[in-house]
């Protein structure tokens, strides 16, 4: 037994280190998966920027259309024209192309949210910024050395980082603050999309703790009856 604890305190820095708990770069993304305008926006952003490479092959965009009750104008503007609705998103690059082009296969990011935070996720797509030794022109504060384009570049301007260790973007097709919102809507849907059920397992167990607790109280004067006379 003090073998198997001393191998867990040992792998719990490298645990904490894989969150992000170490990173001053990761901040509070403040997520909030009752928001199912954002998770539409998120889903679509996804879709439109990140599905190319990344893969969410643990979830249906069925699965998404139902928990975010989805309109069939929406799920049409989700799916590729030649996917149908109760299949897997898979990315349409191979593996073979995704190791050739980035050294290794973009990982798949169902459960990212689950593995880093969404914490890490949120900080990590807003701390990208122009470093021109790099083989796509950016790093990351959070994630140093990446091996990916700034594929939001675009929308969030050129990021510059500032000697005081800020990043300031302009020339983006959105200011600030909707970028900001925009990176937070991606961050909450893969929140979602790392546990779907959160919620109803939530609420279902507000329920079952309630019936534990009145179930206790009848119980307890049940076991009275049966001992009083014993007493």
């Amino acid at each position: 037994m003090k073998k198997v604890i001393a191998v867990l305190m040992a792998c719990l820095p490298a645990l904490v280190f894989a969150a992000g708990g170490n990173n001053e770069h990761v901040v509070s993304a403040n997520i909030d998966l009752t928001d199912k305008a954002s998770l539409k926006r998120g889903a679509q952003a996804f879709m439109d920027n990140c599905s190319g490479c990344h893969s969410l092959q643990y979830q249906r965009y069925q699965r998404i259309a139902d928990d975010l009750e989805m309109t069939e104008e929406e799920v049409s503007n989700l799916i590729l024209s030649d996917v149908k609705v109760g299949e897997q998103i898979k990315s349409a690059m191979s593996s073979d192309n995704g190791a050739t082009w980035f050294g290794a296969p973009p990982p798949d990011l169902t459960l990212e949210a689950r593995l880093k935070s969404p914490d890490w996720i949120y900080s990590y797509l807003k701390s990208f910024y122009v470093d021109e030794s790099r083989p796509f022109g950016v790093n990351n504060l959070v994630f140093p050395a990446v091996g990916m384009p700034h594929v939001l570049e675009g929308l969030q301007g050129t990021p510059v980082l500032q000697e005081d260790g800020t990043i300031v973007a302009s020339g983006g097709q959105m200011n600030a603050e909707e970028y900001d919102q925009y990176v937070l809507d991606i961050t909450n849907f893969l929140t979602y999309t790392g546990e779907p059920v959160k919620l109803e397992r939530e609420r279902i167990g507000k329920w079952v703790l309630a019936f534990l607790a009145f179930f206790f109280v009848i119980a307890f004067f049940l076991k009275k009856e049966y001992w009083r006379d014993v007493h």
